[in-house]
């Protein structure tokens, strides 16, 4: 009776050990099987941020603000910021009343202002205006005198439809 007990005993042990064995079997697939998805995951997420990053230089290369070649040009005046400084010029022409005088249109639903400014180099800025409903688009020629004052002149300009 007793060496009856010793081997259920002994055949209970080894079904249990062979149910563990298979489970963590199964359980080391599925989590090897995850570490590789996330580890796909994980080479699409640097390859999407290097892309980006990419993309991000792309859009930096017309900009006053990475070309050093634009930048001399105010090396003389002492500026901290340039970009900033005719930024800041191109926003003050906001404050009067009405329109922007540099929007050749009358604003519709209310005045035109200017939003958006990109200052592409020592010449040229590309700026955004809109009246809350219509909007478009300026191309500006600047200069910035000696009296660190700063003239625009629209070059072209463009209003989209709706």
């Amino acid at each position: 009776m007793q060496k009856n007990i010793f081997l259920y005993l002994f055949v209970f042990a080894a079904l249990i050990a062979l149910y563990l064995a298979v489970g963590s079997s199964r359980t080391m697939t599925t989590l090897t099987r995850d570490i590789d998805r996330y580890q796909e995951r994980e080479q699409q997420w640097k390859d999407s941020l290097t892309q980006a990053r990419l993309d991000v230089l792309d859009m930096q290369y017309f900009s006053l603000e990475n070309n050093d070649d634009a930048l001399v040009y105010f090396d003389h005046l002492n500026l901290e910021d340039p970009a900033g400084y005719v930024r800041d010029k191109l926003l003050e022409t906001n404050e009067r009343p009405g329109d922007n005088p540099l929007v050749p249109y009358e604003g519709m639903e209310s005045n035109f202002k200017i939003n958006k400014i990109k200052v592409l180099n020592h010449r040229w800025i590309l700026a955004d205006y809109s009246d809350g409903k219509y909007w478009g688009e300026l191309l500006i020629a600047y200069e910035i005198r000696d009296d660190l004052g700063v003239d625009f002149t629209p070059m072209d300009h463009l209003l989209y439809a709706r």
